[in-house]
């Protein structure tokens, strides 16, 4: 297989990337979830590595999950740490073999993905 996940976080309220964001893949299999692997957004908002590497990519369903309210319960009292979501789950779809990059661009109140490059 030559696929890969990526996945990067966005600070929309901040206008800055999201570090320290735990992101946990999980692979869903008879209505069951398996963790594949578990990442922490660096100071770019990404991983230093792909969250589902090229050896581990098998096409299915997946879930990424996102843990907003530890990222926000630990900015400095000199931004913004009100916040709503606690984890942000999105679910999706692997059906080719090929690059698949999920970004989350967040806010304390709100938050949006789509299928990047």
């Amino acid at each position: 297989m030559i696929g890969y996940v990526t996945t990067h976080v966005l600070d929309t309220s901040l206008g800055s990337p999201a570090e320290g964001v735990k992101v946990e893949l999980f692979i869903i299999e008879n209505k069951s979830k398996q963790l594949v692997n578990s990442i922490i957004t660096n100071k770019d908002g990404r991983s230093d590595f792909h969250i589902l590497d090229r050896e581990s990519f098998k096409l299915g369903v997946y879930e990424m999950q996102f843990d907003v309210r530890m990222y926000f319960d630990n900015l400095s009292e000199n931004k913004l740490k009100n916040n709503f979501f606690d984890i942000i789950p999105i679910r999706f779809l692997v059906k080719e073999d090929t690059h698949y990059h999920i970004p989350l661009l967040l806010s304390p109140f709100g938050y949006s993905t789509y299928r990047g490059s």
